[in-house]
């Protein structure tokens, strides 16, 4: 069983960890207002002195195709590589957001330890439907593949980390691309932190029907559970304490799911005292706890 027990928290930690369970499990613009008051401070003494960053690098043909490239300054080492995958409900968001630390924060995390940080940006829905997503993901590793060894990234190491649709996307990208076993490339790892991943249980909502489509039994056919089970891709899942109930819920059926293939867990952690957004909010910050679980998966 690989269930990745938590350290006890500190009195500032324990602090914050009571504020955002305050907050509740909703995601709404209040409460995403609301953490990201409480966690936009926890940058304020951070310094992106020692990082380049090289921005809005296309990868694709789509506008919304760029990327953003995040090393440390004087490197020469080749580097396993960290691709991160934003959130927005299938229709918004993006990999950075003027005078807000989300989500550079994420390329200077992995920059700061050792990686190659990258974050990239995606079509949307509604005009973007399955598998846009997973698609763009899988156009943004290609390029990686072909062009990140100067940039001192090493091609073999990449591992492909997302966030709520973002880690729908990856989870979608390593089902369709890399489910059955086989000779050749493959990613060195994906982090799956709160997402969602079968089709035929998901909540139906104005956002699932946005990127899914309202034929319930045509969206039922895209369910990626199965093929995603399968994989031989190592896979680091994630979940928050107060993430919304159908996100409690998808993480229990993919762990099921892949105990059914593996006979044993996939790397498995509960982050407590966090909700939806602020587990990734807290990367590069004083106090990060998601942070140390992954550099252990990387590392392993």
């Amino acid at each position: 069983m690989s269930i990745y027990p938590e350290r006890p928290l500190d009195l500032a930690a324990s602090d914050l960890a009571d504020k955002i369970r305050a907050i509740g499990t909703e995601v709404t613009s209040q409460t995403i207002g609301a953490t990201i008051a409480l966690c936009m401070p926890l940058h304020a003494q951070v310094s992106d002195a020692g990082v380049r960053t090289t921005r809005d690098i296309p990868y694709g043909p789509a506008e919304r195709h760029r990327l953003d490239v995040f090393a440390t300054e004087g490197d020469v080492a080749t580097r396993p590589v960290l691709l991160f995958v934003h959130g927005g409900g299938f229709v918004g968001g993006n990999k950075s957001n003027p005078g807000s630390p989300f989500y550079d924060n994420v390329g200077r995390f992995a920059a700061r330890n050792g990686m190659l940080g990258v974050t990239m940006t995606y079509r949307l829905a509604p005009e973007h439907r399955w598998p846009c997503g997973s698609e763009d993901v899988g156009l943004a590793v290609q390029w990686l593949r072909d062009n990140i060894a100067p940039r001192g990234g090493d091609p073999q190491r990449i591992f492909v980390m997302g966030q709520s649709a973002g880690a729908v996307h990856v989870a979608g990208y390593i089902a369709r691309e890399h489910s059955l076993p086989a000779e050749g490339w493959r990613p060195a790892g994906a982090i799956l932190v709160s997402g969602l991943y079968d089709t035929r249980t998901m909540e139906k909502n104005p956002l699932f029907e946005a990127y899914f489509g309202s034929d319930t039994e045509r969206a039922a056919r895209a369910s990626f559970l199965d093929a995603l089970a399968i994989t031989d891709v190592p896979l680091l899942v994630v979940l928050a304490e107060n993430d919304p109930r159908d996100f409690q819920r998808q993480a229990v059926e993919l762990n099921g799911a892949y105990v059914a293939q593996h006979q044993r867990w996939p790397r498995f952690i509960q982050l407590n005292g966090h909700n939806h957004l602020s587990t990734v909010f807290g990367l590069n910050a004083p106090g990060d706890r998601l942070g140390p679980h992954i550099l252990d998966f990387v590392r392993s």
